[in-house]
């Protein structure tokens, strides 16, 4: 199209999309997530991109402080664009213009011995690059899933460079024998090893990365209108307690942050020695207290809490272990070790969405105790349970999106009888 968007002013769209920034910032997260490395994207050209795009009604400065200071955010144009323009970038095809393949068409002027140093070579940088990028990636854990998606195409990219690079040297190795038989047979163990990569792209468990709140869409999607009941079965956690304000407790945030720093440790070792991906579950807490009339006044203090995030079913007690000792060398996080892999069995189960604020839960938690418990004869029998859909650092109060679920039981006949 005739407005076509370069790669450089689509990208630094999509950045301001995700919250107004100043060139210094726009700067600095790309630097932070490699974006320089697929695009052209300069530090003088940041603010030469900023000027075109407020040129073109894309963007608007928020914050005024001179040309280097100004924060800009998008206009309607801006979104408009940007989400025309992204949607048509995630079809395209991008086309192979390797260097490699010019030196590769070249190669019979070579002498084949430097033509397997050189590749040897290039096995080496690939892998000190795929580290680089993995542990810049560690470094930034937690991050956003379309960040992830990012880092998780460069690693690919990087792989399939690898293996291009490693299979070319063996099969030249073969050759250079001059033995048919050796060389069928390669071209066997070829052909046999792409066959069970076929299959692994049709296995689902191997090709599709795991989601709980895909697996379990009716435990993860519940209606804001009404209450529903679900049956809940089985699931493994990592779980960590404690007790306090979790607003103001450095116990509650170095939980969070243990749990979290640990689960991205158990993801990425999952993807790279079992090759199963999984998407980091939403951050589930339990919530209890000696006097449970303390979660309607919002006495806090008072709370005490066990924070959770899901695990998929294929990561075991040693999986965790060995990710736990990676966590420890990459954070000095204590409470780490204070994790525990638990297993919880909640079976009947009423719950409902709350969109709005933590503290706006008073009003549904009374109406769901005091109301619909005893209307359909049911009574609590586990711990409040909350999961949390949203980020509270990107999303407005009043945007938050929380699971709240009840485990219950059916009132005993006994029960029933006594009441007026």
């Amino acid at each position: 199209m005739s407005d076509a968007l370069t790669d450089g002013e689509l990208t630094v769209l999509g950045l301001l999309a995700e919250a107004p920034r100043h060139g210094y910032e726009l700067d600095r997260v790309i630097e932070q997530r490699g974006i320089r490395e697929w695009t052209t994207l300069g530090f003088s050209s940041i603010y030469y991109l900023l000027d075109r795009l407020a040129g073109l009604g894309l963007i608007e400065a928020v914050e005024r402080g001179g040309r280097r200071r100004a924060s800009y955010r998008l206009t309607a144009a801006g979104w408009a664009r940007l989400a025309e323009q992204s949607a048509d970038a995630l079809e395209v095809l991008t086309p192979v213009r390797a260097r490699v393949l010019i030196g590769m068409a070249n190669s019979l002027v070579v002498d084949p011995a430097e033509v397997d140093r050189r590749l040897r070579n290039r096995v080496t940088r690939l892998q000190a690059e795929l580290d680089r990028i993995r542990a810049r990636r560690a470094e930034q854990e937690p991050l956003p899933e379309h960040v992830h998606a990012i880092f998780d195409y460069g690693e690919a990219l990087l792989l399939a460079d690898l293996r291009w690079a490693q299979d070319l040297l063996n099969r030249r190795s073969t050759m250079t024998k001059h033995d048919a038989e050796v060389a069928t047979k390669h071209d066997a163990e070829v052909a046999t090893k792409q066959d069970a990569e076929a299959a692994t792209r049709h296995d689902p468990k191997a090709a599709t990365k795991y989601d709980v709140k895909v697996a379990h869409r009716e435990l993860y999607a519940p209606s804001a209108k009404d209450f529903s009941i679900v049956d809940v079965p089985e699931m493994t956690y990592l779980a960590i307690d404690g007790a306090g304000d979790p607003n103001t407790s450095a116990e509650y945030a170095a939980a969070v942050e243990a749990l979290y720093t640990l689960a991205y440790t158990i993801k990425s070792h999952s993807r790279t020695a079992l090759g199963r991906d999984f998407v980091v579950a939403p951050l589930e807490g339990l919530w209890r207290a000696d006097d449970m009339s303390a979660f309607l006044r919002r006495e806090k203090s008072a709370w005490q809490w066990t924070m959770l995030i899901a695990l998929p079913d294929w990561i075991t007690s040693d999986v965790v272990e060995i990710a736990r000792a990676a966590a420890r060398k990459k954070k000095n996080l204590p409470a780490i070790d204070a994790v525990t892999v638990r297993t919880l069995a909640e079976g009947r189960c009423v719950q409902i969405l709350h969109i709005g604020s933590y503290d706006d839960e008073g009003p549904v938690l009374d109406r769901l105790h005091n109301t619909y418990l005893p209307q359909h004869g049911l009574r609590p029998t586990g711990d409040h349970h909350e999961i949390y859909l949203s980020d509270p650092r990107r999303t407005a109060p009043e945007k938050l999106k929380t699971i709240l679920r009840q485990p219950v039981a059916p009132v005993s006949a006994a029960a029933r009888a006594k009441r007026p």
